[in-house]
C-alpha cells in the first residue's frame, strides 16, 4: 500500500490497492485532542494487534499504547528497502511534514521511532475505512454526496497549501473516513514543501491523476493538486477517472490532449467546475488564479455550502461507516494472517547511521 511503500516518488498504477488505514480522529466517546504519545521509543511501548495493510516497503499494524491505552496505527517501513530505493531523504521529509500537520481532515502523527529493522510512524487510528471501498460499493456518488466530500477535501488542500505543502497523490485510496464519516487524507509520502516561487520536477503520483506539467517534466507546484482535485470530482460522480485507459501510455496521451467526456447525469455546474480545474494552462486553472481557492469555493456547484460549518464538522456525512469500537478494523481488508512485526536483514553500522536522529 502507498502508506507502507514509504515515499518512493514514481507514478503508481491507478487504484493499486495501496491504502494505509490509520484509524479515527476521536473515539466513539470523544477522546481528548490527539497529542504525542509518551513514551514512544520502541515497539515495547505498544501492544500490537492485527495487520491493517502492507506493501513493498512495510506494513501498518493496529496498536495500543500501553501507558495511555490509546489505539493507534503503527506504520513500519523497512530500512533496507528505504536504502535500496534511495528514499532516506524523502522519508525524513514525510516525517517533517507530519510533525507540522494539525488539521482534522489530515491524518495526524503521534510519534516516531526506529529500531535495527524499521522506521516507525505512530499515527492516529481512522477506522471508518478507505473511501475507495465505499465508492466502489456504491458505484458512484450523487452530486450532493460528492459535494459534501469535495468540500472537505478542498479544506484539506487549502490547509496543505497554507503550509507550502504540495500533496501530489490524491485518489480515493488515500482518503479515509473516520468513525462518523468525515474524511482524513492519508499517505503523505509524496508530499513536499514547495514555496510559491519554486518548482519541483519529480515524476510521482498515480497515472490517472497526474497533471500535464508533471508528465511533461516542466516543473510543478501546488497547481497539480487542483488538477487532481478535478479528476477526483469526476471520479466521485462517475465511478471512474476521466482519463482512464488500460494502457498507461494512452492515459498520458488523453491527459496531454485534454480528452474526456461527461456521462449524461453530470449537471451543468459540475461540468463547468471540472472543466475549469482540468485545464493545462496554469493561467486559467481554477485554484491557481488571483483569487486562489476562493474561485472554487464560490463556484455555483458549491452554492449552499456553509464553509465554516464544513470546517467545523457540523453537517452529517452522507456515508456513515459501521464502527463498533475504537479498535474495530472490519472496514479494512483482512491481513490477519500476516505477523504484526516486520523483520528485514540487519544493516551495517554505516547504513544504520543514515537514520540517526529519527
Amino acid at each position: 500500500m502507498s502508506g507502507s511503500n514509504g515515499t518512493h516518488e514514481q507514478a503508481k498504477p491507478v487504484h493499486h490497492k495501496a491504502h494505509t488505514p490509520h484509524t479515527p480522529r476521536d473515539s466513539l466517546t470523544h477522546s481528548p485532542k490527539l497529542g504525542r504519545l509518551d513514551p514512544c521509543n520502541s515497539l515495547a511501548d505498544f501492544t500490537l494487534g492485527v495487520v491493517l495493510g502492507h506493501g513493498s516497503f512495510g506494513r501498518v499494524t493496529l496498536g495500543k499504547h500501553k501507558a495511555t491505552k490509546t489505539v493507534c496505527a503503527i506504520k513500519a517501513l523497512s530500512k533496507a528497502q528505504i536504502i535500496k530505493n534511495q528514499q532516506v531523504s524523502h522519508l525524513r521529509a514525510e516525517r517533517d511534514i507530519l510533525k507540522i500537520v494539525d488539521c482534522h481532515f489530515i491524518v495526524k502523527a503521534q510519534g516516531f521511532f526506529h529500531d535495527e529493522h524499521c522506521v516507525y510512524f505512530v499515527l492516529e487510528c481512522v477506522n471508518g475505512g478507505e473511501f475507495f471501498r465505499h465508492l466502489r460499493s456504491r458505484g458512484r456518488l450523487t452530486e450532493d454526496q460528492a459535494r459534501f466530500y469535495a468540500a472537505e477535501v478542498l479544506l484539506a488542500f487549502q490547509y496543505f497549501h497554507s503550509k507550502e505543502v504540495v500533496y501530489r497523490d490524491l485518489k480515493p485510496e488515500n482518503i479515509l473516513l473516520d468513525n462518523k464519516g468525515h474524511i482524513k487524507i492519508t499517505d503523505l509520502g509524496f508530499c513536499k514543501v514547495v514555496p510559491a516561487a519554486k518548482r519541483t520536477y519529480t515524476l510521482c503520483g498515480t497515472p490517472d491523476y497526474l497533471a500535464p506539467e508533471i508528465i511533461l517534466n516542466k516543473g510543478h507546484g501546488k497547481a497539480v493538486d487542483w488538477w487532481a482535485y478535478g479528476v477526483l470530482l469526476y471520479e466521485f460522480m462517475a465511478g471512474y477517472p476521466p482519463f482512464f485507459d488500460s494502457d498507461v501510455t494512452n492515459t498520458y496521451k488523453k491527459i496531454l490532449g485534454g480528452r474526456f467526456t461527461f456521462p449524461p447525469h453530470f449537471s451543468i455546474s459540475s461540468r463547468d467546475l471540472i472543466r475549469k480545474l482540468l485545464v493545462a494552462d496554469l493561467s486559467k486553472r481554477y485554484g491557481c488564479l488571483a483569487n486562489g481557492v476562493d474561485d472554487i469555493k464560490n463556484h455555483p456547484w458549491f452554492k449552499g455550502i456553509d464553509w465554516a460549518a464544513a470546517d467545523n464538522l457540523v453537517n452529517e456525512p452522507p456515508i456513515k461507516p459501521t464502527v463498533k469500537s475504537v479498535d474495530d478494523v472490519s472496514n479494512f481488508d483482512d491481513y490477519s494472517s500476516l505477523p504484526p512485526i516486520l523483520h528485514d536483514h540487519v544493516l551495517s553500522k554505516t547504513e544504520q547511521a543514515m537514520f540517526t536522529g529519527f
